[in-house]
This record gives C-alpha cells, structure tokens and sequence, in this order.
C-alpha cells in the first residue's frame, strides 16, 4: 500500500464514521437533475507526503497523470483561463461565452505586481526567491482575489502554495478550501506533487515535502456508494516518478517530460455524478 493509499483510506473512513452533514442548509451546489448535491464532511484535514520517499499516486484507483498534468501546467505554466486549451473537458461547465472561467486560477498567476527588483507575475516571483532568497517565509503565491471574484467561473478550490525550504530540501505547503474527496484527492496531491518536483529541479533543490491542508474535505451524497466500494479495493505499491532532468527552465516542461513507471492499481470504472 502506498502512503497516499493509506492517508486516502484513513480520510474517507473517518469522513463516513465521524463526518457532519450538511442536510439541514440550503446548499448551492446541484446535481444534473436539480437535486440538492449535500455532503458528509470532516473539517480541517492535513495530510504530509515526503516526496523524497514515494510519489503519492493512488493505486487503489488510477491517477490519469497525463491529464492532472496538463491541467497544472495550463494554471501555472501556461497562466491561461482559455478552457479550449486544455486537453481535458473538465472545466467545460464553468466555461462563460467567451470561453473562459473568467478571472480565475491562471489568470490571477500571471498577472504582474510591483517588487523592488522590478514588475513579477506569482510564478516567476517563486522561482526567483527561491533562487535568490531561499531562507525567505515569504515566498508563496494567492489565487483567492477578492477583488476578482465575482468575475471568477469558479471560486479557486485550491488557492494557496507556500514554498519553504529547509537545508537542500523543497517544501510546500497546499491550501485548499474545499475538495470533493472521490473526484479530486489524488488529482490534486498527484498535481502539486508534480509542481514541487518542477520547482525544485529548476532551482536546485532536493524535493522535500508537501503538506496539503483541506479546510472542507467533503463526499456527496451519490459519492458514498461508489466510496465505500472503492474503500474494498485492492492496493499496491507506490510507482516511480521519473522527470525529464534536462529541463532547467519552469517553462521547457511539456506533459511529455512526466511519466509513472511500474504503476499498478485497482480497476474502478465508474460513471461518477457530477456536482455543479
């Protein structure tokens, strides 16, 4: 069993024993057919990967890396919000008329603010701190933009990265406000797992850890079945997690520089109700 196997299990199994319902409140999120999507959640939960150790891919289910990938690298590579840009349809339902998910997630990384060294987008501010000034506890980026929200498709759901290191490790630390356990958990850690892994090759560190800190770690309604059937399954070894170690440069990586080998999962073919 991988770690993130056994941190996935233990979350989702204490989320169905000692979780809270939200069955008394009107919620705003809804499925396709109109019906109130209400949620058992568990409120603040913190889950450490050493990256140095294992990679933390699920295998009681497969990670579609490729995708989750390409997702990271369309935020925080790319700095798009044009959702025809990514290789996945998984932003098509909060894409406006002009295609885009408005003044979200990319969007508000490259947009340039005022440093004493000059004009920086949050990306490249990261990469020259840690390069410069890797001793800083300033160094972090901040998607959620008050200011911007209501031009927003989407509130960011995981909006904040502080990175931190600690001798001639990489760490990170990932807050997100609300997460869909079944659809999202190992999509997210897979992702910024990744990003750490790219900052730190391209800055000249080790990976160290990533902390990710869930304020809402929440599973529908429609999702139980599906969770407790998933919790049945078999798991494996973590896999290998090989880069490109010729890129030095954040925006040389192309998806094709990623990959998992040696990667065995459970089968779990599931139509998943979609929550919006």
């Amino acid at each position: 069993m991988s770690i993130a196997d056994n941190l996935f299990i233990q979350n989702c199994k204490d989320i169905l024993e000692n979780g809270v319902w939200d069955t008394d409140f009107d919620v705003r999120t809804r499925w396709e057919d109109g019906t109130p999507a209400h949620t058992v959640k568990k409120f603040g939960l913190v889950n450490r990967y050493d990256l140095s150790v294992e990679f933390p891919a699920l295998t009681i289910r497969r990670t579609a890396l490729k995708s989750a990938v390409d997702e990271l690298l369309w935020i925080w590579q790319k700095k798009s919000n044009r959702v025809s840009e990514l290789k996945s349809h998984i932003w098509d339902a909060w894409a406006g008329e002009d295609g885009t998910i408005g003044k979200a997630y990319g969007y508000q990384l490259g947009k340039k603010h005022k440093y004493k060294e000059g004009m920086f987008d949050q990306v490249d501010r990261v990469i020259f701190d840690l390069k410069n000034n890797p001793t800083s506890r300033r160094i972090m980026t901040n998607i959620y933009n008050h200011e911007e929200l209501s031009e927003m498709g989407l509130y960011p759901c995981a909006y904040s990265v502080t990175f931190n290191v600690s001798g001639n490790k990489l760490n990170a630390i990932l807050n997100q406000r609300s997460q869909d356990m079944l659809t999202a958990n190992g999509w997210n850690t897979c992702q910024y797992a990744v990003l750490v892994h790219m900052m730190a090759q391209v800055t000249g560190f080790e990976v160290g850890e990533l902390v990710h800190v869930i304020a809402d770690a929440h599973i529908y309604d429609r999702h139980i079945p599906l969770v407790e059937e998933l919790l049945t399954k078999e798991t494996y070894d973590a896999p290998k997690f090989v880069m490109n170690k010729e890129k030095k440069d954040f925006y040389d990586f192309t998806l094709d520089d990623f990959k998992l080998e040696n990667y065995k999962y459970s089968d779990f073919d599931k139509k998943i109700p979609v929550a919006i």
